[in-house]
């Protein structure tokens, strides 16, 4: 039986568990997100950078909202599971881009707060008055993962506690706005994601990235889902090229 909307809705929000982790291993279409499905997972998540690599783009929105929105409606058909996907900034409009993306079968989207055209991030105020739009157009049940990019934002040997404390505030900002979880790509630090996990009120979202400890450290940390992002595009790219260029060798 095919579950409901509401009911991938609530499935996936009961999942972001401290200690013990929902685990995204990231998609870019249809066949990867069946592929994906059919390992065991618990949920498929899209990422954009991914995605856009798929299409022969780069990050960054370089990807019209139109066909990202045409690639989660496919990815949505294609699994009964709960599909979340990334908005990177939510492009023009985030509120219009996250009901869009409900409409076509997602049960939630990633929301950053750098400014995807310009430089650096929304001050809290703007970033929350963006999410609260995103809810109230969204409408319950729709997850918001609010993500964090002060850490991507500076060489990964600067972060420290002050950084993380900046990051909580936000978070609580976030959070007051209707967020439902809070993504902090590019903290590796195991002690400064035990900071942010005892401190964060929001669900944590941690991205596999160089020098992250392993999955089970994080659930040990209190995180509550992790996301590995590009990786696996990359994975599949590789053994893609390897077999092209061996193919192309006429090697066995």
């Amino acid at each position: 039986m095919t579950a409901t909307w509401e009911d991938k809705a609530q499935a996936f929000a009961a999942l972001h568990v401290p200690g013990d982790p929902l685990v995204l291993f990231n998609v870019w279409d249809a066949g990867s997100a069946r592929i994906v499905a059919e390992s065991g997972a618990k949920a498929i998540g899209t990422g954009s950078w991914s995605v856009a690599a798929a299409h022969g783009l780069a990050d960054g929105e370089k990807l019209t909202l139109d066909l990202a929105i045409a690639n989660a409606e496919r990815i949505a058909a294609a699994v009964d599971l709960p599909v979340t996907v990334d908005l990177e900034g939510g492009y023009d409009d985030p509120a219009a881009s996250a009901s869009r993306a409900r409409r076509a079968g997602a049960i939630g989207c990633n929301l950053e707060d750098r400014i995807v055209s310009g430089q650096g991030l929304y001050p809290p105020d703007r970033q929350g008055a963006r999410l609260a739009a995103v809810r109230e157009s969204a409408g319950p049940g729709f997850f918001i993962n609010a993500r964090i990019d002060l850490f991507l934002q500076a060489q990964t040997d600067t972060h420290d506690e002050a950084m993380v404390d900046e990051a909580m505030e936000r978070g609580r900002a976030y959070a007051s706005a209707g967020a439902d979880g809070l993504f902090l790509p590019g903290l590796a630090d195991e002690r400064l994601i035990a900071r942010a996990g005892a401190a964060a009120p929001l669900p944590v979202n941690i991205m596999v990235w160089p020098g992250t400890p392993p999955l089970k450290r994080l659930a040990e940390l209190g995180v509550a889902r992790i996301s590995h992002a590009g990786a696996p595009w990359r994975l599949a790219m590789n053994a893609l090229s390897e077999a092209a260029r061996r193919a192309h060798a006429m090697e066995d």
